[in-house]
């Protein structure tokens, strides 16, 4: 490049998606506690503006008949939003395919037992990992707040320190299950997809 070009603009990083992220003016908000909100009893409400808009007592029952409200609420929130909508990446759609309803259903189960189900599940805030993992059942636990032990006792009012029960499995997994199919068309059995082929190197 010579003396008289110039680089073209470096692009800022993209922001980096957190769980405390929100975006109030468009109405996504942040409804993780802090400190001082809890001690002000005013937990529940986002921890930016303050806006109320989740009815927690109605979350916290998890009534699988009263899911279409739960699911509403999560996508309330920033990171449970942009999960509901994000692309999902093509291994993660080819594996839940190939697995099918049925099978899937059990590796729901066994996930939510293995990540979630400890009193003191192991690296408790680091377990789920974000996008890009080849795994549905990832994208779905951040966004129905069952990604880690916090956002469990935040969103579903089960508390941190005790295993979960098998009823808890069994609610979790619903959402779960509620996420993929929502996502992904699935069969009973599964199907057959043929596998991504890697680019021959340039």
């Amino acid at each position: 490049m010579s003396a008289t070009e110039t680089s073209p603009p470096q692009m800022p990083p993209p922001l980096k998606l957190r769980c405390t992220s929100a975006d109030c003016e468009k109405q996504l908000h942040c409804f993780r506690a802090t400190k001082r909100l809890r001690e002000s009893n005013q937990a529940g409400k986002c921890r930016y503006c303050g806006a109320d808009l989740i009815d927690w007592n109605r979350v916290h029952r998890r009534d699988l008949d009263d899911v279409d409200f739960t699911l509403e609420s999560l996508r309330r929130e920033l990171v449970r939003h942009h999960f509901w909508h994000v692309a999902l990446d093509q291994k993660a759609i080819n594996h839940a395919r190939r697995k099918g309803r049925k099978l899937l259903l059990a590796a729901v189960e066994a996930r939510i037992r293995h990540s979630l189900g400890p009193a003191q599940p192991f690296h408790d805030g680091y377990q789920t990992p974000w996008e890009g993992s080849g795994n549905a059942l990832h994208y779905g636990q951040h966004a129905t707040g069952s990604c880690c032990r916090a956002c469990v006792d935040e969103w579903h009012g089960i508390p941190r320190g005790r295993e979960l029960s098998d009823g808890e499995v069994t609610y979790l997994s619903a959402l779960l299950m509620r996420y993929i199919e929502d996502r992904i068309p699935l069969t009973d059995q599964g199907e057959f997809v043929p596998p991504i082929r890697r680019k021959a190197a340039e």
